[in-house]
């Protein structure tokens, strides 16, 4: 193990299945500053591999393998361009903090513990870059009782929480979740899944126009909200939940959409579209405690790239109209580099022999480390 770099290399392929976000940070006096960031899209046979190994299957076992030999090898093209940027040796930095690609979360199902599935070949990425790699990051916290997720809480507090100021910070990638930042030094830190970020989006999406995202949500804000469809995706038992609460693709999938379709008849796609977004902004919001609702000091930070979704964002602005919903670019990082920049801050936690949960988000028996 190398000793005194305090420069990490942070990978996040998230619920979107769009590719490989991967973030250098330097961690220099206890400041976190992303240097640099990649992305790498992911070709469309791996993405069917994943969206397959989503639900049973025959022969999970050999393809799930394959599938995280071939994630190693994107993971190690983009810490590559990550050094070339950087005029940077693999031996300068201290390790890599590597998400893996989710496939199934079931934290306390089935016999109390349950178990989370993130498909990823460390040792792989280890020899392809010469770089300690660090991953696994959700299990530890099921074993102790917890959701899994989210884990990104204390990174989102390490970053934009202000003490005396009222912060929530919001990701919106394939799932969504929500992180209410403690605005005295006595308040707990707080945070959950909230449903469905941009995976009904896009999948809806990819049927109706054959685009893999709806840019900028542009289709979406052309069609007209069906209040009588939106008010039955609402019922999803999920979203009347307290936290800690967890979810991911295992509920929210094409299959789950259909399934509140089929009594609808034919209905415009669009205003599908247009209901979905809706539905994501209800979502998003609807868990919060009615007093962050209030007031004129609320900074709603949205990361993630629903960041990016015009639309969307103007959904949330009119759910909470006395807050002001801004990108994460306006607070010193930009959407697409959080959530990696997050699991680059795990890495170094575990370095550091530092626990990295939040019992009070996780629901688990206290805080480990990862």
């Amino acid at each position: 193990m190398k000793t005194g770099s305090v420069l990490y290399i942070g990978l996040m392929s998230g619920t979107s299945m769009d590719g490989v976000d991967g973030v250098l940070v330097d961690f220099s006096g206890g400041s976190i500053h992303v240097l640099r960031h990649s992305f790498l899209a992911f070709p469309n046979e791996l993405r069917a591999q994943f969206f397959a190994l989503n639900t049973p299957g025959a022969n999970e076992i050999h393809g799930a393998a394959l599938a995280g030999n071939a994630l190693a090898r994107l993971y190690a093209q983009v810490v590559e361009t990550l050094l070339q940027q950087s005029g940077l040796e693999a031996t300068q930095i201290m390790a890599i903090g590597a998400h893996g690609q989710t496939v199934r979360h079931q934290p306390q199902a089935f016999d109390g513990v349950g178990y989370t599935v993130q498909i990823n070949q460390p040792a792989l990425l280890a020899e392809l870059t010469g770089i300690d790699v660090i991953a696994d990051f959700r299990s530890r916290d099921v074993a102790a009782g917890g959701q899994g997720a989210p884990l990104v809480p204390p990174f989102h507090d390490a970053i934009f929480g202000r003490k005396g100021s009222r912060r929530a910070v919001l990701n919106i990638g394939g799932m969504s979740n929500i992180t209410l930042l403690p605005n005295n030094p006595d308040d707990p830190l707080l945070g959950f899944d909230c449903g469905p970020g941009n995976v009904l989006l896009d999948g809806w999406c990819m049927r109706h126009l054959g685009t893999p995202y709806d840019d900028a949500g542009a289709w979406a804000q052309g069609g007209k909200v069906h209040l009588g469809l939106l008010e039955v995706l609402q019922s999803e038992p999920f979203f009347a939940l307290k936290g800690p609460k967890s979810t991911g693709r295992d509920l929210f999938h094409p299959a789950w959409l259909d399934q509140q379709l089929k009594n609808w008849g034919s209905l415009n796609p669009q205003d599908v579209q247009a209901t979905l977004s809706s539905l994501t902004a209800w979502a998003c919001l609807g868990s919060i405690p009615n007093h962050w609702h209030e007031g004129r000091e609320l900074n709603l930070i949205v990361c993630g790239g629903g960041a990016l979704n015009l639309d969307l964002m103007h959904r949330l602005a009119t759910t909470m109209p006395k807050a002001h919903v801004a990108s994460s670019s306006e607070f010193g990082l930009p959407p697409l580099q959080v959530e990696a920049a997050a699991f680059a801050w795990l890495a170094y936690q575990t370095i550091q022999r530092l626990p990295a949960n939040e019992p009070a988000v996780t629901g688990a028996k206290g805080r480990r480390i990862l």
